[in-house]
């Protein structure tokens, strides 16, 4: 079968490292939904530090360690169940137009009306099953039609196996307006990472950490006039909390409500949850006493640490 993407390079026996060296020239499928900002796990500036050699990709989790191992198991349960023959392939693509794009297949096949199509196994977590009803997960959405960016493709067959005992797969077609935003939001992302400029901040940890490391000091008493957007931010962080104000004092009114409900037992049960209130003993070292009656032993196991701490008040 043959594709209209680029051959970038094999990956039958490629070394794991090599692979993840590889994934730094372009943007993979796996990252549509992270450019997009979708992602659960990952944000866009946490991406664009792993592309720009930044920051080390994460080590895959169990889940996704098994999802590469039961692979070969979904894709033969597909044939199957279906009777079409799946090819694997063995190379990293890359668009002919798009070069930053690149896509990992996990096979192709043939589709009736379609002609060559591509396939991609998935393995999902029981709690996960919903999102499987009559749909797929929106990363898993973008994912294919990144691939089909990068092939061509008008179609894509997806098999998922979740919780290890249900089956279901489903065909997708093409979808132009979806590749074309695609194409423009990968595209602005893949500037960053040649100009070595991050992109837009968001609210996630990824962000607040690239700001500590990127500004991990102050210089005493400076001072500057902050730009005229700096207006709009300071109401959007004001309004923020005064939401969190509000929704802090509901929770701790349903938790103080729960806790006397419970009174002196550790456990409740309501419906399928369960709440508990339970005793814990912590030993905590005495820094203050520690200090005041052995200075010197203080002063040599003292850790100084550093950070910058954020307020906003009111100008005098």
């Amino acid at each position: 079968m043959k594709m209209s993407a680029i051959g970038l390079v094999s990956t039958e026996n490629m070394p794991y490292e090599d692979w993840l060296e590889y994934r730094k020239l372009g943007i993979g499928g796996s990252d549509a939904s992270v450019v997009c900002g979708i992602n659960r796990y990952k944000s866009p500036i946490e991406l664009w530090l792993e592309k720009t050699g930044q920051l080390p990709y994460q080590e895959a989790g169990e889940a996704a360690y098994w999802g590469t191992q039961l692979e070969g198991l979904v894709r033969a349960e597909f044939t199957k169940r279906t009777g079409i023959e799946v090819e694997c392939v063995s190379q990293i693509l890359q668009s002919k137009e798009h070069p930053f794009m690149l896509a990992n297949l996990d096979g192709i096949c043939e589709h009736h009306e379609y002609g060559i199509c591509g396939f991609e196994a998935k393995t999902a977590s029981a709690y996960k099953a919903g999102e499987w009803d009559n749909a797929i997960p929106d990363e898993y959405q973008l994912q294919i039609q990144h691939y089909m960016a990068v092939t061509g493709y008008q179609g894509f067959y997806i098999a998922v196996l979740i919780g290890g005992n249900a089956f279901r797969w489903r065909f997708v077609e093409r979808d132009e307006e979806l590749i074309t935003m695609l194409i423009e939001l990968e595209s602005a992302f893949w500037k960053h990472v040649q100009e070595i400029t991050p992109p837009p901040l968001d609210g996630s940890n990824a962000s607040a950490k690239f700001l500590a490391a990127r500004f991990p000091d102050s210089v005493p008493k400076s001072q500057i006039t902050l730009p005229d957007t700096a207006a709009e931010l300071l109401a959007q962080y004001d309004e923020a909390c005064e939401q969190l104000e509000v929704i802090t004092e509901k929770r701790t009114e349903a938790e103080n409500k729960l806790k006397q409900m419970l009174g002196e037992h550790e456990i409740g049960t309501a419906g399928s949850r369960i709440v508990t209130w339970k005793s814990v003993t912590q030993e905590r070292l005495d820094s203050k006493t520690l200090k005041a009656e052995h200075p010197k032993l203080y002063q040599k196991y003292a850790n100084k640490t550093s950070y910058r701490r954020f307020t906003i008040k009111a100008a005098v």
